[in-house]
């Protein structure tokens, strides 16, 4: 099983509000960056499918599921403009994060923007290939 269906699953297996809060996410980061990867990362026994996490050249976001609530976790979420104050847990440290409780609506262009200042700072870390001297003679 591929992790996208790894994925799928996880999510179809959440059973309540989260689950949809959770694919409404996943949407919303795969419009915002079609070239995003996603992986499951961290498997340990109180979490043997792993957490779903985002991709392009580093990670940019996590989602997690907890008790009663969603959290999507920007990796260097306290680097990037938040214009739209969605930030509202992890305020300190690097990460930031949104979390979304039961009937909050998401905002999805606030959301894509903030996913793509993740991919954008993401590819400007990105350092160019040191071009090779030829010898002389």
């Amino acid at each position: 099983m591929d992790v996208r269906e790894e994925i799928d699953g996880m999510i179809a297996g959440i059973g309540d509000w989260r689950g949809k809060v959770m694919a409404d996410l996943r949407r919303i980061i795969r419009e915002a960056d079609p070239e995003m990867t996603e992986a499951l990362k961290w498997r340990r026994p109180t979490n043997p499918g792993g957490t779903p996490v985002y991709e392009h050249n580093g990670i940019v976001c996590v989602t997690v599921v907890l008790k009663e609530r969603v959290r999507l976790t920007m990796n260097d979420g306290a680097a990037l403009p938040d214009p739209h104050h969605l930030y509202n847990a992890m305020l300190n440290g690097k990460s930031r994060g949104i979390d979304f409780s039961e009937g909050e609506t998401l905002d999805e262009p606030a959301l894509k923007e903030l996913i793509k200042a993740g991919v954008a700072m993401n590819l400007a870390r990105v350092k160019p290939a040191k071009s090779r001297k030829k010898p002389a003679g």
